[in-house]
């Protein structure tokens, strides 16, 4: 077994390129390093320096290196083309420069960040469907022709390929030479799944873990109350590993058992976060996963 532990901002609560209530990136910079991570995802574009040159510089200070980034938009929507190819070819030439190996695409949320209202269906239709896995070809050749980067698909609370049955339709009909899959701990948990179950069914379609947990008293309350997700972040629904649902105890034997050899990165959303939040916890998760063998 050989993992590769990063984490991203994401663990800071960044969730935009620029917002007053976000940590700072130099903040970040600084802190990823002092809770004991010499890997990162660079964040949505915009946060961390867009100058390739100053970036690298930034980094390389710090001795940090980068797995990847993130493309999302609506994968399924002809007329949205435009947006995620332009998102992809920006962070393809950045992620290339930076000899990083993972594009991770995102579907849109179905329902507005803020106000929880529902935007798109929940469940696409057939012909939606095929656009969907359609696209997704497209960007996995992309990423992979032009800058020599694997595509990790993100199954991802309030996107169309959000609970089990789905992703697992979604492996089925995706070409296994091209497209894989980040697989988020916390947000198949979140949704009901079984993420020990579902890795080892499916080891050898994810090269890319995002690690976070749940916290499961939460979860009842936003299934019955039927709260969205970003309201459901702000009320701490997901958790550090040592903490929650998921067993990573079981996890770590589960890896150890099937040889993993791939990426791994803490990811626990928390948006808005104050400034003083991410730091402790970042410790506190990366000595965790330090103790019980997992990178």
């Amino acid at each position: 077994m050989n993992i590769t532990i990063g984490s991203a901002p994401d663990s800071w609560g960044v969730w935009f390129p620029s917002d007053p209530q976000q940590t700072p990136w130099h903040r970040f910079m600084d802190e990823i390093v002092e809770a004991g991570y010499e890997w990162t995802e660079l964040g949505p574009y915009g946060y961390l320096p867009t100058d390739l040159a100053t970036l690298r510089r930034e980094l390389d200070n710090r001795g940090l290196k980068v797995t990847g980034t993130f493309a999302m938009a609506n994968v399924e929507e002809p007329s949205l083309w435009g947006e995620l190819e332009r998102q992809v070819l920006g962070a393809g030439e950045r992620l290339a420069a930076l000899d990083a190996k993972y594009l991770v695409l995102i579907d849109d949320t179905y329902t507005d960040l803020f106000t929880g209202e529902e935007i798109a269906p929940k469940r696409l239709d057939e012909n939606a469907w095929g656009r969907f896995i359609e696209t997704t070809h497209k960007v996995a050749d992309i990423a992979r022709d032009r800058f020599g980067l694997q595509l990790v698909f993100h199954p991802h609370a309030e996107t169309h390929v959000e609970y089990e049955d789905q992703i697992e339709v979604f492996l089925e009909q995706t070409d296994p030479d091209r497209v894989s899959i980040c697989f988020d701990t916390g947000h198949h948990a979140y949704r009901g799944g079984d993420p020990i179950n579902f890795m080892r069914r499916h080891h050898d379609r994810i090269p890319y873990l995002h690690l976070k947990s749940i916290d499961p008293e939460i979860q009842k309350q936003v299934e019955t109350a039927g709260i969205p997700f970003a309201a459901a972040v702000k009320m701490d629904m997901f958790v550090e590993p040592s903490k929650g649902a998921v067993d990573f105890l079981a996890f770590r034997d589960l890896l150890q058992e099937i040889d993993y050899n791939g990426y791994a990165i803490v990811e626990q959303d928390m948006y808005p976060a104050p400034f003083d939040k991410p730091l402790p916890i970042a410790k506190r998760t990366r000595e965790y996963l330090r103790e019980i063998g997992i990178g």
